[in-house]
C-alpha cells in the first residue's frame, strides 16, 4: 500500500456529476483547497488559498452552509471513515478543486478502487497527474492563465478525456493545440463546455461539436439547481 498522504479537504458531498462523460452518475464529490492557476470564471475561487489559519475539524468544515475557505486534513483512510459516517452510498469519487494535482492522489485514489469505488480526477493539467493507473482523468487544459503554468505533456497523454471550457474562437485553437500534442494514440473523449451557458458561447460550442463531432457538455447540475 502506498504512504499515506494528508489531504487538505474545502468540501465532500454526495450529489449528481453535472459534467462530462460521466453526466448523471451518482458521485462523492472530494474538493481539496489549493490552486495557482488563476482562472478569471472560476467558480470555486474559495479553493485557491491554502490559509493556515482556515484549518478547522472535519465536522465544521462538512457542516458550513457556504462556501469559504475553510478546510480540514485527512488521510485516505480518514476519507474513507467519513464516507461511512455521512450515510454516503454512491460508488463514484470524484476529486476536484482546486487544482487536485497538487496532491499525490496515489494513497487515495488506490484505496478508494481497493474498496470497489470508480475515481475521476477533475485537472487544469498544470501538475503531474500521480494516481492509481484505473483513475478516469478529466482534463480540462487551462491555457495562458495568470498563474503562467502550462499544461504538461504527462497530463495530455494520461487524459480519458477533454472536458474544454470555452467562450471564443480562441479557446477552441487552444484544445486543438493540446490534443495536437497527444502522443499517445489511444482515442479520448472530447467535449466542449461553454462557459457559464453564456449565449454565444453555446452557440459556439454546439456549431464546433457538429462540425468536428465533439461532445457538448453542459453543467447540468446548474440547471436542476443541486451542488
Amino acid at each position: 500500500m502506498p504512504n499515506l498522504t494528508t489531504y487538505k479537504i474545502n468540501e465532500m458531498f454526495e450529489t449528481i456529476q453535472g459534467e462530462g462523460f460521466h453526466t448523471g452518475v451518482p458521485s462523492i464529490f472530494v474538493r481539496l483547497q489549493g490552486c495557482p492557476v488563476g482562472c478569471p470564471w472560476c467558480d470555486t475561487k474559495h479553493t485557491w488559498e491554502v490559509n493556515l489559519d482556515a484549518e478547522q475539524n472535519a465536522v465544521e468544515v462538512l457542516n458550513k452552509t457556504q462556501e469559504s475557505e475553510k478546510w480540514f486534513s485527512a488521510t485516505s483512510v480518514d476519507i474513507l471513515d467519513l464516507f461511512q459516517e455521512q450515510g454516503y452510498v454512491a460508488k463514484h469519487v470524484v476529486i476536484t478543486g482546486g487544482e487536485p494535482c497538487m496532491y499525490d492522489l496515489t494513497s487515495l485514489t488506490s484505496e478508494l478502487i481497493e474498496q470497489g469505488y470508480s475515481v475521476q480526477i477533475e485537472t487544469s493539467g498544470t501538475f503531474e497527474v500521480k494516481a492509481h493507473e484505473q483513475t478516469w482523468v478529466t482534463l480540462s487544459g487551462k491555457v495562458d492563465m495568470p498563474g503562467k503554468y502550462d499544461v504538461l505533456q504527462q497530463v495530455i497523454d494520461r487524459a480519458n478525456e477533454f472536458k474544454h471550457p470555452i467562450a471564443r474562437e480562441m479557446h477552441i485553437e487552444q484544445l486543438e493545440e493540446i490534443l495536437s500534442q497527444r502522443g499517445n494514440q489511444q482515442k479520448a473523449l472530447i467535449y466542449l463546455q461553454p462557459i457559464s451557458q453564456q449565449k454565444r458561447a453555446t452557440e459556439l460550442a454546439v456549431e464546433t461539436c457538429i462540425k468536428k463531432n465533439w461532445r457538448l457538455s453542459l453543467q447540468t447540475h446548474k440547471f436542476i439547481g443541486i451542488e
